[in-house]
């Protein structure tokens, strides 16, 4: 188990906000097979007006507004409850269902909370961020997935921004169906092998987008996915 969760806290990358600023590499290839896989997914509209995320991820439940950045994160391990603005990093911390005070503390719980879930949105969100500033995207090669099919590679890279920039990936997009079926994680750039390599699938209808749930061969997640247009204002703020 605790190897499970070291794999899935390898994988910090990049998301900007809730909405999608396109700026596609120069690489045509590469961003024809993006905008195959966005129209399979249900387009960049849909995703925009995607207004509420929940998933659980590891130990975690997370709730995301898209549209203000505001999010909420249980974490039953540490007895936490984290509700912080990742785009403006202010929020607020609970500890065994009291407020914390200190403000050092909490200042850093915070940071902890927003490299979480940059974290563990990404195992569910990335197919939508193949475009964002700061984001290389490169085609590499037609390849096979297990399962014989034939898919495009791609190559993302992050030009000195996120968490780890330094990471590199492998995505496998099916040609038939265009969503992506597996990725490689590389947490070096020059890396030869990956450091793993993980199946995307389970894609799921999530309001009016396509979603992949779960990663087969790791208890992690994503789970328990919804879509939502309205949720209780209260649950980031307070308990």
């Amino acid at each position: 188990m605790k190897n499970i969760f070291k794999v899935a806290l390898l994988v910090i990358a990049i998301i900007f906000s809730g909405s999608s600023v396109l700026a596609q590499s120069n690489d045509k290839k590469a961003n024809a097979v993006v905008k195959q896989m966005v129209t399979a997914m249900g387009g960049m509209e849909n995703y925009d007006a995607t207004h509420f995320i929940q998933w659980d991820f590891v130990n975690r439940k997370l709730l995301w507004n898209k549209w203000t950045g505001d999010v909420r994160i249980e974490n039953p391990s540490a007895n936490q409850v984290t509700l912080v603005n990742i785009n403006t990093l202010k929020g607020k911390v609970y500890e065994n269902g009291a407020l914390v005070q200190d403000e050092t503390k909490v200042n850093g719980l915070l940071e902890k909370g927003k490299a979480l879930w940059i974290n563990d949105s990404y195992w569910l969100v990335m197919p939508w961020k193949l475009q964002d500033p700061g984001v290389n995207l490169t085609y590499v090669k037609t390849d096979q997935l297990p399962n014989g099919a034939a898919a495009d590679v791609l190559q993302l890279t992050f030009n000195a921004v996120g968490v780890t920039p330094e990471n590199k990936y492998w995505l496998y997009v099916d040609k038939e169906d265009h969503l992506i079926k597996q990725w490689a994680y590389y947490q070096n750039f020059k890396d030869s092998e990956p450091k793993f390599l993980k199946p995307w699938n389970n894609y799921q209808k999530a309001g009016n987008i396509l979603l992949s749930f779960d990663r087969p061969n790791e208890n992690v997640g994503p789970k328990n996915v919804t879509v939502n247009t309205k949720m209780d204002s209260s649950l980031f703020t307070g308990l």
